[in-house]
């Protein structure tokens, strides 16, 4: 899971256009900490991959690898 999540973060943040800052501040985590994440050192809390999943507009199932299917069943 971590190898999938930290690569999907990587790409979701980069097509985005997001930095890591960006993305750290609105999940309410140092730039460090979401650093670990795309550096595999650290894996994010649940309330944090919420958060990440929401800015990205992604689903969870996507982030950690469980489907391809970006976007929630609506």
């Amino acid at each position: 899971m971590r190898d999938v999540l930290a690569k999907r973060l990587k790409q979701c943040r980069k097509e985005k256009g997001y930095t890591q800052r960006e993305v750290a501040i609105y999940c309410d985590i140092t730039e460090k900490t979401y650093q670990n994440y795309e550096l595999m050192t650290r894996e994010p809390k649940l309330d944090v991959l919420l958060k990440i999943a929401d800015v990205f507009h992604v689903s969870l199932d996507y982030l950690v690898g469980r489907t391809d299917k970006r976007q929630v069943n609506k």
